[in-house]
This record gives C-alpha cells, structure tokens and sequence, in this order.
C-alpha cells in the first residue's frame, strides 16, 4: 500500500481516470477548490478524465449543477451517472426484466431526481397500488432523509402490491453539505428485506464500466479509478 501526500505522485503513472464525485470532486453543495485545480492540472497535462456518479440524475442534469459549483465542463473528459444508465435501460431495455416492468410507475425520490423520466413513453402514478413498478431514486422532498423509519410504509405498499424496483443510486448513504442522509440503495437493501425484487445499476455492477471504458479508449492497466467508497467505488475498480 502506498501512502500519498498528492495526486501528482501518480498522475503520470496512468492515462485516464475514472473518478467519483460526492465526497471527491464536491460534497453536493460546494465544489473542493484542490479537486478543481487538480482536475485543470490532469487536463493540462493531456489526461482523460471520465466523471462516474451513483447520482440518479441524467448527465446533463449533473452538468447543470456542477457548473453552478464552479465545475466547468472544459475540466473533465466526460460523465456517466447511475441516473443515465437508468434512463438509457428504460428506453432500450436490455433485458427480459426490463422489458416486462410496463408502463406505470411509482417514483420514490425528490422532485430534482425527475428528469431521469422526462420524455419516456411511461405514465407516473402517485400510489404504488396504481403502478407497475417503482423507480427509487432515495428519500423524497417531504420526509426526513436520515430516517429509513419514515419510508416503511412505502416501502410496505409497494412490496403488498409486488412491484419490482429499479434503484437508480446503489449508494447507502452520502454526505450533503456536511449532513449525512440517506440514498436510494438503503431504501433497496430494506425493500429485498421485505420481500421486494430490486436491481441497480451503477458502481459497483460491472455493467456500468463498459461504457466507462469504451469512452477512454485505453488498456485498462492504464486506467485509475478513484473513489471515497470501499463498497461502490473500490468493489467496482
């Protein structure tokens, strides 16, 4: 094991990297300004950045946000969140299962975690005996984030009436603007708990790195990925 005192130490060990955001690029309110600068640093010397979020928002909706941040687009090669891959799964299933979820669905998540559905041939529902399945993209706008006790109900209906879950963010927990909540992935964990048939997609399923990969065009021994998730992060690397 090595014991760093700077990113420079490595950076011209590899070509491309694959890196986290909450809790390493910015803490979901505020960018960390030694990130930024070493993301100018790794684009000046000629890197390939690739951005890999369990955020269940599509890219574009991220970019938005980091831009707000002071996270300029120019500082990154590209991005990929969990919420992409949702929606890339929804338009295209790529599988049986995907294919036979129907068309109703119960979202469970706040309002800004919509666009992940915006301009599918799906109708939203707001019961979970009315849908088909439920999209869970973590706690929602109207009860308290950090308390799993307050989704039970919920979570209990949807299992009643046997709803599959998709889970558009594997992470558990996450760490916004130094209050640590809840995320879509406990939600899931407590869902199979009950009965409740789930799938995720995002660090760390294999499937989420393909695209990764292809989009750095590079051997893989070339290629770091960093994160701040032993569980996500690292298990996917």
């Amino acid at each position: 094991m090595r014991f760093l005192t700077g990113f420079a130490q490595i950076a011209d060990d590899y070509d491309g990297f694959v890196l986290d955001l909450w809790g390493v690029i910015h803490d979901g309110v505020n960018a960390f300004p030694h990130a930024v600068d070493c993301l100018a640093h790794l684009r000046a010397a000629g890197k390939k950045t690739l951005l890999l979020s369990n955020v269940p928002r599509p890219n574009d909706a991220v970019r938005t946000m980091m831009r707000r941040m002071g996270i300029e687009d120019a500082l990154y090669t590209d991005i990929l969140t969990s919420g992409e891959a949702v929606r890339r799964a929804l338009q295209s299933p790529p599988d049986a299962w995907w294919s036979a979820l129907g068309q109703r669905v119960y979202h469970l998540g706040p309002e800004r975690d919509r666009p992940v559905l915006e301009g599918l041939p799906l109708t939203s529902v707001p019961t979970p005996a009315e849908a088909d399945f439920v999209l869970n993209t973590g706690p929602d706008d109207h009860r308290n984030p950090s308390d799993m006790n307050e989704f039970e109900p919920t979570l209990q209906d949807c299992a009643r009436y046997g709803l599959k879950m998709i889970c558009g963010n594997p992470d558990l927990e996450v760490i916004r603007g130094g209050v640590r909540v809840l995320c879509a992935g406990s939600l899931a964990i407590r869902y199979q708990e009950l009965g409740g048939e789930v799938r995720s997609l995002g660090k760390p399923d294999p499937a989420i790195y393909r695209p990764v990969l292809e989009q750095l065009a590079m051997p893989t021994e070339r290629v770091l990925a960093v994160g701040d998730s032993l569980r996500t992060d690292i298990a996917g690397a």
